[in-house]
């Protein structure tokens, strides 16, 4: 009797154990064949290297994480101080400062953002119609970087600029504010 019910708990493990894998193993089968396949999907983006999501935010003249040395070291970014305005007691000429300064760097971070478009597209359009050279290549991905390159100093530069304008206090709450720390020191870990 023991081995007939030693038999009939290996044989239910065992049909456990199938039903488990039938159920999951088509979805492991479909992460694997995915994990291979990264760029699934991107073929179909107007421009390959942005997502529409980037475009809109180069567009609208977004940070696009290209200011991360200056945000994550205790230089604050004027979009986000100013929209902590109030948590972080900002005064009048602080806001007026720092507005005037997110203003400027808005302007032109829309203007390189649009330009950093054009750019791609045109890197793109080399590919698409067949005509890429080492030469094309480097002449498109030259003038690309260059733009990124300047957009990306446009935001540093704002960090930078509206930095002196806040107290130590005011960046340690902004540094706890952004998830940085918890707020007593703009760069922790320094």
């Amino acid at each position: 009797m023991q081995k007939v019910l030693k038999f009939v708990g290996v044989f239910a493990f065992g049909i456990a154990i199938g039903a488990l894998s039938m159920n999951f193993l088509p979805g492991l089968l479909n992460h694997a064949k995915n994990a291979n396949q990264p760029y699934a999907g991107q073929n179909k983006r107007v421009i390959s290297s942005l997502s529409q999501k980037d475009i809109v935010e180069l567009e609208k003249g977004a940070g696009w994480g290209l200011a991360k040395p200056a945000e994550f070291n205790g230089y604050p970014g004027p979009a986000h101080v100013l929209e902590f305005a109030d948590k972080l007691n900002i005064t009048d000429d602080q806001r007026a400062a720092i507005e005037t300064s997110f203003e400027i760097m808005n302007a032109r971070a829309r203007e390189l953002g649009t330009a950093l478009i054009e750019a791609e597209e045109a890197l793109d359009s080399v590919f698409q119609m067949q005509k890429a050279t080492p030469e094309l290549l480097t002449q498109r991905l030259k003038a690309s970087e260059e733009i990124r390159a300047a957009l990306r100093a446009v935001h540093l530069n704002a960090h930078l600029e509206i930095t002196p304008f806040l107290s130590d206090e005011q960046k340690a709450q902004y540094a706890a504010l952004r998830g940085y720390g918890d707020g007593h020191s703009g760069h922790e870990g320094h």
